[in-house]
């Protein structure tokens, strides 16, 4: 910042943010040096005709500031100074910081900072901490609503290319043209899975793809002089984020009820909409409903909200039971959100990453999230959903290599394994767990709910206590508690076959069968295998064992476990509502760090 200012033509006139600074031009040549330096590989951001900015990160060298240098001293004519003798005249304001801002206390003080010394002391640890975990790597993850399908190797190997993960989203258009044939390419697939006109591929999560559809379905109304269409019916088995969304949206909500099959009530959902008929804006709706069931009347419903001036909003979160054999746009749907990091691939949990890319029939094209700096979006857009034009754009070669390697047939066929997995593993577990809800052929979707509460009475066991033993059994526990409390959501997704599937219906089967042996009063109410769940190496191999079941049937309850290879929980039960209400620190006790701050001071 300070050569810039004492030893070239160009003055800093503010300091944007932080890592960033403004430039003046004296010479009002900005848009030839943004050229000139674009022709040596660099590129810098036009602010108007006489301003540019120039910004920098963690990983900017002392090389990469030295070739900067170079160019802006020959942009100039002027002579090149060396980075090494920039640093030495510029020392005394780089170290001589004032004393109020200069740090005082420890930091990074916890014994992992300053115990790992090298690559191999690092390669354990990491594994330490994998080990902690369970992932695809050790069975299959049946999380309901989530698709927690494989990631294949080939379709994540373009993330780690520089060319795909390094690209700045504002580079000048014909730089990423490699970029636009593939995002193009993308969209035109997204238009013919789901069978509708125009696709925004801005918002960078599924909840984000709600707002921006939402929002997409006011500016429509808007645009009509329908300001007034401000309500969102929500039936009670859409997905669970949709009330949110269209709070946020600006829109008030109104439930439609389900009726005895969990299927939309229709005679509820035409009274609604008679009720509301001048502000209704939109439905949304989940397409199969989040109870795991194809309903046979959505066709009918998208209708009644038409007739009453709504739009249809479809929730994408179960596509995974669409694609290939029916579609948004086929139902009746205006617009849905797909989630990429589901559906099409993009690894997910933990916070991210994801896509939510919406998809609109053409009269809510022009309305479509737009951006000041890359032209994308419709006309008529409501603004801005994302901070980047593509949202996070170099995760979207995931979702493409998945797609173009899998093709028409290969979606299909995936689909159907997806809805034949569900459906064998509903038919292995009706003799043992209650199904709640099913189609009329006595049929499931892509996923399906077991009741659960029937045991609370009987032997005070609930679903918590289930999918706390599925750990000792090595799974990870299925949806808990939605979106029906007392019950479990399980998806298998297309990517297990079947001997993983009998896997994790034997684990539930023998389950039910530890269930029967409190039920019976084999096992005390309090102190059995469930309620103990899970089960640690340190419990287990202890030298005291108080229980009236055997160290054999905490930890390896079926033959397999040991065959297999057995995962340890890290940790014993955890009262979860207790640690959803208190916040527990897991750093140095506070005594710890205030001791060692008084010890720096006094120094």
């Amino acid at each position: 910042f300070f050569f810039f200012k004492q030893k070239t033509a160009y003055e800093i006139s503010a300091c944007l943010v932080g890592s960033e600074m403004c430039i003046r031009d004296r010479t009002n040549m900005a848009d030839h040096l943004i050229t000139f330096l674009q022709d040596n590989d660099i590129n810098i951001r036009r602010i108007d005709d006489h301003h540019v900015s120039i910004s920098f990160d963690e990983t900017t060298t002392l090389e990469d500031l030295e070739q900067l240098l170079q160019h802006f001293a020959k942009f100039n004519n002027k002579e090149t100074i060396q980075i090494n003798k920039i640093i030495q005249e510029e020392t005394k304001y780089i170290t001589n910081y004032p004393e109020d801002i200069k740090r005082k206390t420890h930091y990074m003080s916890q014994e992992v900072f300053n115990t790992i010394h090298s690559e191999t002391q690092m390669l354990r640890y990491m594994n330490q901490l994998v080990k902690k975990d369970i992932s695809l790597v050790d069975s299959m993850i049946a999380l309901g609503s989530c698709t927690m399908k494989l990631n294949a190797t080939s379709e994540m190997m373009p993330v780690t290319w520089a060319k795909v993960g390094q690209l700045h989203p504002f580079v000048p258009v014909e730089q990423a043209q490699g970029y636009a044939q593939m995002l193009n390419e993308l969209v035109e697939w997204l238009k013919i899975i789901t069978k509708f006109d125009a696709v925004s591929l801005q918002p960078n999560s599924g909840a984000q793809g709600e707002y921006a559809g939402l929002l997409t379905i006011r500016s429509y109304h808007e645009a009509r002089g329908q300001n007034h269409r401000n309500l969102c019916l929500i039936p009670m088995s859409a997905h669970g984020t949709n009330p949110a969304s269209a709070a946020i949206a600006g829109m008030e909500v109104a439930p439609v009820k389900s009726d005895a099959n969990g299927n939309i009530d229709l005679i509820d959902l035409e009274e609604k909409c008679q009720k509301y008929k001048d502000t209704l804006a939109a439905i949304m709706i989940t397409y199969p409903s989040t109870h795991g069931v194809y309903e046979d009347t959505i066709k009918r419903a998208c209708e009644i909200v038409h007739q009453y001036g709504g739009q249809v909003y479809l929730d994408g979160a179960n596509m995974n039971a669409q694609v290939g054999w029916t579609s948004p746009g086929f139902i009746g749907a205006d617009v849905c959100h797909l989630n990429m990091h589901k559906t099409f691939c993009i690894p997910h949990g933990g916070g991210g990453p994801g896509m939510g890319p919406i998809c609109v029939k053409e009269h809510l094209a022009p309305y479509l999230p737009s951006h000041p700096l890359i032209k994308t979006g419709g006309e008529k857009s409501f603004g801005v959903i994302s901070a980047a034009p593509f949202g996070s754009a170099s995760i979207f070669p995931i979702s493409y290599v998945y797609l173009a390697g899998m093709g028409k047939e290969g979606l299909r066929k995936a689909t159907a394994v997806a809805i034949l997995n569900a459906n064998y593993l509903a038919h292995r577990l009706k003799n043992h767990y209650k199904i709640l809800y099913t189609g009329k052929n006595g049929r499931v979707a892509h996923e399906f709910i077991i009741d659960l509460r029937s045991f609370k009475n009987k032997s005070g066991i609930k679903e918590e206590d289930i999918a706390k033993r599925l750990m000792d059994y090595g799974f990870h526990a299925p949806t808990m508690s939605f979106p029906v409390p007392g019950t479990l959501m399980i998806e298998p997704t297309e990517s297990e076959d079947k001997a993983e599937l009998d896997r994790f219906c034997d684990a539930l089967i023998e389950i039910r069968n530890e269930i029967s042996k409190v039920e019976a009063g084999e096992w005390d109410k309090n102190d059995n295998p469930l309620k103990n769940a899970p089960h640690t190496a340190e419990v287990v191999l202890s030298s005291e064992w108080n229980h009236c079941y055997s160290r054999e049937t905490a930890a390896f309850p079926l033959p397999w476990i040991k065959a297999k290879g057995k995962y340890w929980p890290p940790v014993g039960r955890i009262d979860n509502a207790y640690g959803d209400r208190n916040l527990i620190c897991s750093c140095p006790p506070v005594q710890t760090i205030f001791e060692a701050n008084e010890e720096e001071t006094q120094k």
